[in-house]
Protein backbone atom coordinates (compact mmCIF):
# COMPACT_ATOMS: atom_id res chain seq x y z
CA UNK A 1 0.00 0.00 0.00
CA UNK A 2 1.15 3.56 -0.83
CA UNK A 3 0.80 6.42 1.63
CA UNK A 4 -1.43 9.70 0.33
CA UNK A 5 -0.89 11.57 3.46
CA UNK A 6 -1.65 11.98 6.92
CA UNK A 7 -5.06 11.54 7.98
CA UNK A 8 -5.44 15.16 9.07
CA UNK A 9 -4.43 16.48 5.66
CA UNK A 10 -7.86 15.30 4.33
CA UNK A 11 -10.75 17.08 6.17
CA UNK A 12 -14.42 16.21 6.44
CA UNK A 13 -16.45 16.98 3.35
CA UNK A 14 -13.11 18.04 1.48
CA UNK A 15 -11.23 16.71 -2.11
CA UNK A 16 -7.34 16.36 -2.77
CA UNK A 17 -5.43 15.49 -5.57
CA UNK A 18 -2.05 13.49 -5.66
CA UNK A 19 0.49 12.01 -8.02
CA UNK A 20 1.55 8.49 -7.42
CA UNK A 21 3.84 6.44 -9.19
CA UNK A 22 2.88 8.43 -12.31
CA UNK A 23 -0.80 8.21 -11.56
CA UNK A 24 -2.80 10.64 -11.42
CA UNK A 25 -5.49 9.76 -8.15
CA UNK A 26 -7.70 11.67 -6.45
CA UNK A 27 -9.70 11.16 -2.60
CA UNK A 28 -12.75 12.41 -0.85
CA UNK A 29 -13.77 12.06 2.77
CA UNK A 30 -17.34 11.94 3.29
CA UNK A 31 -19.24 11.33 6.38
CA UNK A 32 -16.11 9.72 7.45
CA UNK A 33 -14.81 7.49 5.23
CA UNK A 34 -12.06 7.73 2.69
CA UNK A 35 -12.93 7.31 -0.68
CA UNK A 36 -10.14 6.81 -3.40
CA UNK A 37 -10.55 6.82 -7.46
CA UNK A 38 -7.97 7.51 -10.32
CA UNK A 39 -8.30 11.21 -11.69
CA UNK A 40 -9.67 10.22 -15.54
CA UNK A 41 -13.19 11.23 -16.62
CA UNK A 42 -14.35 7.74 -18.31
CA UNK A 43 -15.96 9.93 -20.80
CA UNK A 44 -12.39 11.25 -22.64
CA UNK A 45 -9.92 10.04 -20.06
CA UNK A 46 -8.94 13.78 -19.16
CA UNK A 47 -8.52 15.03 -15.45
CA UNK A 48 -11.89 15.69 -13.69
CA UNK A 49 -10.61 19.24 -11.79
CA UNK A 50 -9.95 22.27 -13.40
CA UNK A 51 -8.30 23.82 -10.30
CA UNK A 52 -6.27 22.14 -7.73
CA UNK A 53 -8.18 19.91 -5.54
CA UNK A 54 -11.19 20.81 -6.36
CA UNK A 55 -13.13 17.41 -7.54
CA UNK A 56 -16.47 18.19 -5.80
CA UNK A 57 -19.75 20.28 -7.01
CA UNK A 58 -21.09 23.42 -5.67
CA UNK A 59 -22.93 21.04 -3.06
CA UNK A 60 -20.56 18.87 -2.14
CA UNK A 61 -22.33 15.92 -2.55
CA UNK A 62 -20.95 14.70 -5.83
CA UNK A 63 -17.84 14.26 -8.04
CA UNK A 64 -17.96 16.49 -11.19
CA UNK A 65 -15.86 16.32 -13.95
CA UNK A 66 -15.05 20.23 -14.52
CA UNK A 67 -14.60 19.57 -18.31
CA UNK A 68 -17.78 17.74 -19.43
CA UNK A 69 -19.97 18.43 -16.28
CA UNK A 70 -20.86 15.05 -15.50
CA UNK A 71 -21.46 14.03 -11.88
CA UNK A 72 -20.37 10.58 -9.71
CA UNK A 73 -21.75 9.21 -6.79
CA UNK A 74 -19.10 9.65 -3.92
CA UNK A 75 -19.59 6.24 -2.50
CA UNK A 76 -19.23 4.24 -5.55
CA UNK A 77 -17.42 6.54 -8.55
CA UNK A 78 -20.99 5.99 -10.58
CA UNK A 79 -21.98 8.45 -13.23
CA UNK A 80 -25.42 9.69 -12.58
CA UNK A 81 -25.30 12.42 -15.38
CA UNK A 82 -23.68 13.10 -18.23
CA UNK A 83 -21.90 11.84 -21.36
CA UNK A 84 -20.51 9.05 -19.55
CA UNK A 85 -24.10 7.74 -17.83
CA UNK A 86 -23.75 4.57 -16.33
CA UNK A 87 -20.17 4.14 -16.49
CA UNK A 88 -17.68 4.72 -13.46
CA UNK A 89 -14.35 6.29 -12.18
CA UNK A 90 -11.90 3.69 -11.61
CA UNK A 91 -12.04 2.71 -7.91
CA UNK A 92 -8.69 2.25 -5.78
CA UNK A 93 -8.66 0.19 -2.71
CA UNK A 94 -8.13 2.81 -0.06
CA UNK A 95 -7.76 2.26 4.23
CA UNK A 96 -7.20 4.41 6.99
CA UNK A 97 -5.09 4.38 10.27
CA UNK A 98 -3.03 6.43 12.90
CA UNK A 99 -0.56 7.14 10.49
CA UNK A 100 -2.18 7.78 7.35
CA UNK A 101 -4.65 7.06 3.86
CA UNK A 102 -3.28 4.22 2.11
CA UNK A 103 -4.12 3.10 -1.50
CA UNK A 104 -3.17 0.44 -3.37
CA UNK A 105 -2.80 1.14 -7.06
CA UNK A 106 -4.21 -1.05 -9.87
CA UNK A 107 -1.03 -3.22 -10.30
CA UNK A 108 -1.05 -3.94 -6.86
CA UNK A 109 -4.49 -5.54 -6.12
Amino acid sequence: MILLCHPGELAEGRSRGFQVEGLKVFAVRRQGRVYAYRNRCPHRGVPLEWEADRFLDASGGLLQCAHHGALFLVESGECIQGPCLGEALDSLTCREDERGLWISLPEDD
